[in-house]
């Protein structure tokens, strides 16, 4: 199998730029894509138990990776809730995936939104790490739109080894994410 583009990229060409500019003593300390963890909260679900069934389908299809549904902790009666009742999906990319992953994300989804003017760098959370919402999965080129029931987001979370918000905003930067110019 061959290496993923970004993952090339990363060590012939991110990882020399950066060591450049934070002025790193080793190319241990440049920062790094840990994992990617996908999140897609479905409370309809309550009402509707076959949505996390399409919505496992959908997520899988999207990443390559099989996904797994999220249960509720605790009893909420106002939103008619249950402990252990199926209310989400996640999954979590490491590795080849990640990268492959990535590189469609950022080259084919993204470039699909409407009124695209890039991703907000407001998603950094002080430690690094950047999260990303998705308002529709049409997005994707692996989701038929003709078997599409209910129109739903997604959160995407980049976990990096990056000490500060700057440093990740550069890695991801360099990665080719299309940041909208920070005002």
């Amino acid at each position: 199998m061959a290496t993923p583009r970004l993952k090339e990229k990363y060590k012939k060409e991110i990882v020399p730029n950066l060591k450049t500019k934070f002025q790193y003593k080793s190319i241990m300390q440049v920062p790094k894509i840990d994992k990617i963890c996908i999140n897609k909260g479905m409370g309809i679900a309550v009402s509707d138990k076959k949505l996390i069934d399409v919505a496992l389908e959908e997520i899988t299809s999207i990443t390559g990776q099989k996904a797994v549904p999220t249960k509720s902790k605790k009893d909420i009666s106002n939103f008619k809730l249950r402990a252990n009742v199926p209310i989400g999906v996640r999954v979590t990319l490491r590795g080849d995936n990640m990268y492959e992953f990535l590189d469609r994300l950022m080259n084919i989804a993204l470039p699909r939104v409407r009124d695209f003017r890039g991703v907000s760098p407001k998603g950094f959370d002080g430690r690094g790490n950047y999260t990303l919402g998705v308002k529709e999965q049409i997005i994707f080129p692996e989701i038929s739109i003709d078997k599409v029931t209910k129109i739903s987001g997604m959160d995407i979370t980049f976990v990096t080894t990056a000490k500060s918000d700057e440093e990740s905003y550069e890695l991801l930067k360099a990665f080719g994410m299309p940041f909208a110019n920070k005002n």
